[in-house]
């Protein structure tokens, strides 16, 4: 597996309106991950993905049939589709929300002070959190807490089938 680097960050994807949830939780992996929505047409996804260099995610057997870099999502739930996703591509995603993009806008995250988003954020969470992150492109601000928690473990669970999915591979090749 390729580890979480700038290089494999550089991975971008569009996924289709099937998999919108798939996309937010790439972007929490660290990924650039754009949705192509309801009313994008095949065509002008597969365009898109072209002139963008991105990875198209879909669960549409004939438009995975025609688009070059495209990937053909055949899991169903979300954890399946992170391991199938990340596996194929041989990525490693780092097992924290360090790298983590705006699960709304896809936007850059940047280090913010608690006086930068005083006003913001609710009082309590303003006295009580350690660290802030606020989105570059939308300004949404981020913090630890029992989402991050819930949003850590299956990101760690997901890491973690990949390690099991490498050593049966591994296993494989033994044979």
């Amino acid at each position: 597996m390729v580890a979480h680097t700038d290089a494999t960050r550089q991975i971008r994807f569009l996924c289709d309106a099937m998999l919108g949830t798939l996309c937010r939780w790439l972007r929490f992996f660290g990924y650039d991950a754009e949705y192509g929505g309801v009313r994008m047409a095949d065509s002008e996804m597969l365009a898109r993905a072209a002139d963008e260099r991105r990875w198209l995610l879909t669960r549409d057997r004939d438009l995975a049939s025609i688009g070059v870099r495209t990937t053909l999502v055949r899991s169903t739930g979300l954890e399946d589709q992170l391991v199938e996703v990340l596996a194929r591509l041989q990525l490693r995603p780092a097992p924290n929300l360090d790298h983590s993009r705006c699960a709304s806008c896809n936007g850059e995250l940047g280090e913010a002070d608690r006086e930068a988003v005083a006003g913001i954020v609710p009082p309590y969470t303003l006295s009580t959190a350690r660290r802030f992150r606020r989105c570059r492109g939308c300004g949404r601000v981020y913090w630890p807490g029992t989402h991050g928690d819930r949003i850590n473990a299956r990101l760690r669970r997901v890491i973690s089938r990949l390690g099991a999915d490498e050593a049966d591979d591994a296993n494989l090749t033994e044979l």
